[in-house]
């Protein structure tokens, strides 16, 4: 946790955005595997950790943006809990930390609610993305599930969006503490990638140095030489001689806050010229987008000049044609990068998903529908304390290029002969997370290995 006054800053802050009536932030429950005592690994709610810092299952808490008051509720554990947790702090205990000197149990909280209610008070809340708080929203509130979502409130989502999305010396910090431990997980996985070696043993590797600093992994590692398919989370294949391997991992340490990177690395000692001319060109167009960061540039622009540097890569290389803009405002290049560019991250890997990209990285504003930057995360003018990726690729995905060339989509742009050749190719891409300072950028934490030689030089090293 943060200092006490951390938190208070944060809700006094919060309050004044909201205006008025009472904010109900739920935290997360343990969630069963296959029975009750046997759970998934806990991870706390991240609106409700910035806001409260309470890492515990099973705990709510209520902001009064009219009185100025704190709540959080919850119910202590048992004696026939402490049998097997050993001794734990009481409820109010632990929200001292926090700076909340007022709490309750669950049926507590039920009651406050329906009191707010019964005064005709608004009750703010984040749009659940679990079942459980879904069940509390209905028990609580009478909310039925299937309509949650939309009766959340768009004065928190923006007010949590917009707090959030800036972040503060500390939370960089910390953010740096976990990228640092995400290039180590890439460094192991750039030494490991060798013929012969399965994808799982490298993954398992690189979650044991996410786990040794006490943390765990920011989300599924993804660890394979189809790196075409962008979230590959199949660990089975071998490695062989030919292949590249494509490692998109990163840690989350103790403090919630996430590192996410991306590397791809040759299984043979070197890079083949083919190898070398794709990864090169998506190096470029990974450059020129960090050329571009500062405040008040549109990120939908560095997007589109990264796609513009793809397609006039590809072109010389004979598998586009026609003319450079055109060919990005058609949307051609998504054949070979169907993503986005990059998405906010912190206490996230994906800051905020829950709440929506259209008010997280789009600022409320429309999303495109053309295929390639409707998934474009980040589409919003950049601002000083925005933490976010810079992850562009080229994939060549069998499949898609089947359904574009027998439907003929941007056939005016696309030499379909030639792009067949490279249809067991695989994919490309690089990823580091980026700061938007008051004058520009700042790369976060120590810079992994990404230019051809350097990768080519980690690749020769031995494991430690």
């Amino acid at each position: 946790m943060f200092s006490a006054e951390t938190y208070i800053n944060r809700r006094d802050r919060l309050r004044k955005s909201v205006g008025s009536g009472i904010i109900l932030l739920l935290g997360n429950d343990e969630s069963p595997v296959n029975y009750r005592d046997n759970t998934y690994h806990f991870r706390q709610d991240s609106s409700f950790l910035y806001f409260i810092g309470l890492t515990s299952p099973g705990l709510a808490s209520v902001l009064d943006c009219d009185t100025g008051d704190d709540f959080v509720f919850g119910n202590d554990l048992t004696v026939e809990d402490f049998v097997w947790m050993g001794p734990q702090p009481t409820i109010s205990e632990s929200a001292i930390a926090s700076g909340i000197r007022k709490t309750g149990t669950t049926a507590d909280l039920t009651e406050r609610l329906a009191e707010a209610r019964r005064k005709g008070r608004p009750v703010h809340f984040l749009p659940p993305y679990r079942y459980e708080n879904k069940v509390k929203l209905l028990e609580m509130l009478g909310i039925l599930p299937s309509e949650a979502v939309n009766e959340s409130s768009l004065e928190l989502i923006m007010a949590v969006a917009d707090q959030r999305n800036h972040k503060s010396i500390e939370e960089i910090a910390e953010i740096e503490k976990a990228i640092n431990i995400s290039v180590d997980m890439h460094i192991t996985a750039m030494r490991m990638a060798k013929p012969g070696i399965k994808e799982s043993v490298i993954a398992a590797a690189a979650h044991s140095i996410a786990l040794a600093d006490g943390g765990n992994i920011a989300f599924p590692i993804i660890a394979t030489v189809n790196g075409q398919t962008l979230h590959n989370h199949y660990h089975g294949n071998t490695l062989l001689p030919g292949q590249m391997f494509l490692a998109d991992m990163g840690a989350e340490v103790i403090s919630g806050y996430c590192g996410d990177l991306s590397s791809t690395i040759p299984v043979d000692p070197h890079f083949t010229s083919r190898q070398r001319d794709i990864y090169e060109l998506a190096l470029e167009s990974h450059n020129t987008a960090i050329s571009m960061l500062r405040p008040a540039v549109h990120f939908r622009e560095i997007y589109i000049e990264a796609c513009r540097v793809i397609v006039r890569g590809l072109k010389d290389l004979g598998l586009m044609k026609g003319d450079i803009d055109n060919a990005v405002a058609a949307g051609a290049h998504a054949l070979f990068f169907p993503c986005g560019l990059g998405h906010m991250m912190g206490l996230d890997v994906h800051d905020m998903e829950d709440l929506g990209e259209v008010y997280v990285g789009w600022a409320g504003n429309p999303k495109p529908t053309q295929f390639g930057i409707k998934s474009l995360r980040l589409g919003r003018l950049l601002e000083p304390g925005f933490v976010f990726t810079i992850e562009p690729g080229i994939y060549f995905i069998p499949e898609l290029i089947d359904q574009w060339r027998r439907a003929g989509i941007n056939s005016e742009f696309l030499n379909f002969d030639a792009i067949e050749k490279y249809r067991y190719f695989g994919g490309i891409r690089n990823e580091e997370n980026f700061l938007i300072t008051e004058t520009g950028c700042r790369l976060l934490g120590k810079p992994k290995p990404k230019s051809v030689k350097e990768v080519e030089e980690e690749h020769s090293k031995e494991i430690n």
